[in-house]
């Protein structure tokens, strides 16, 4: 059976007065119908452009170099901005981090609903109105019909994003992509929004990407997490790969930096450095400089994707057979331990 979506080798520049920034270096993976992909890591990482890209919507001198982006076997790289304009909202959607920015301030929120309604559903306004508040409605928001003629002002935060979601699940999308959505909400408002997505994914099958930097937010919705860094995906496997047998180093950081319940601020690990400079990016592993596990090798020649399982795999040259055998710090040994203890099983998304 064919993949809803699939990326292949995608790379993403930005023409900038100083040379070209290489944003995202050969990124591929795939989404089948109804599934969650977390994309994470630091900021800078590339996780954004990478969504962006997917949509077409890259802004001022960003560009797609090479790669495709297949929806149902169609490669949308190749598509014209018109085309791309019938297939953003209908096909593909996307929920912003910032509510505010995604609204515009000037439009009662039930016409900006309205609006994809009637341009990809081909509805007249009296369906498209009723329709609008049903998705109000789904979203959460109380007393829908009132709430169609109010402004994005007279909204809170966590409505505003309910708003957006809204919006962007109109047209019943076969991909949602989720960039950084709650970052901006307190965490009582995100578990809402987060336990939102989740019940209306069950409901419109839709497939989801989600970009984030938190992990804690990725065992709770995702079905399998793409570890970013420099551009490159470094890992990926299911939620249980990348939370119980993490392999690259850059993923034991992410997890040691992440506190538990019963941890203490002393307890948390810090990535030393910062992320490279993609005007040029480093030669072999651009993890290496920051990574007290770096070999030899990692300066000189950048690691292949070595196979943990059929579900893993993992860019880093402690996986070859002749590397020495290290094990995560002891830090990142105790997240492990407190994720099976009072974390995610399966079964709990």
């Amino acid at each position: 059976m064919s993949k809803l979506l699939e990326v292949k080798d995608l790379k993403v520049s930005f023409d900038t007065y100083n040379g070209e920034v290489q944003a995202v270096r050969g990124v591929s993976f795939d989404l089948d119908k109804g599934e969650t992909l977390a994309i994470v890591g630091e900021s800078g990482s590339g996780k954004s452009v990478t969504s962006m890209a997917l949509m077409k919507l890259l802004a001022g001198q960003g560009f797609i170099k090479e790669g495709q982006v297949l929806l149902e076997g169609v490669d949308l790289v190749k598509k014209s901005e018109k085309e791309m304009q019938k297939i953003r909202g209908k096909d593909i959607s996307m929920v912003f981090q910032d509510p505010m920015t995604s609204l515009n301030p000037t439009m009662k929120i039930g016409n900006q609903i309205m609006e994809g309604l009637i341009k990809h559903q081909n509805m007249n306004r009296e369906n498209a109105k009723k329709r609008a508040i049903e998705l109000l409605n789904q979203v959460g928001i109380p007393q829908p019909e009132v709430r169609m003629n109010q402004y994005p002002h007279q909204f809170s935060g966590g409505m505003r994003q309910r708003v957006v979601i809204a919006i962007a699940l109109a047209c019943n999308p076969k991909v949602l992509i989720a960039d950084e959505p709650t970052t901006a909400l307190d965490v009582t408002i995100q578990a809402q929004i987060l336990e939102l997505m989740k019940e209306i994914q069950k409901e419109v099958d839709s497939a989801i990407i989600f970009i984030t930097h938190d992990l804690g937010v990725v065992a709770n919705v995702a079905d399998k997490v793409a570890v970013m860094y420099a551009g490159k995906i470094i890992e990926m496997g299911t939620v249980d790969d990348i939370f119980y047998n993490p392999k690259h180093p850059y993923t034991w950081g992410l997890l040691g930096s992440m506190p538990t319940p019963d941890s203490t601020d002393e307890e948390l690990y810090a990535i030393p450095g910062t992320p490279p400079n993609m005007l040029k990016p480093p030669v072999g592993d651009a993890f290496a400089p920051r990574n007290e596990f770096a070999l030899e090798i990692d300066t000189v020649m950048e690691p292949p994707m070595f196979k943990v399982s059929d579900t893993h795999y993992a860019a880093t040259w402690l996986l070859h057979p002749d590397a020495p055998n290290i094990e995560p710090p002891e830090t990142v040994k105790q997240r492990m331990q407190g994720f099976a203890n009072t974390g995610r099983k399966d079964g709990d998304k």
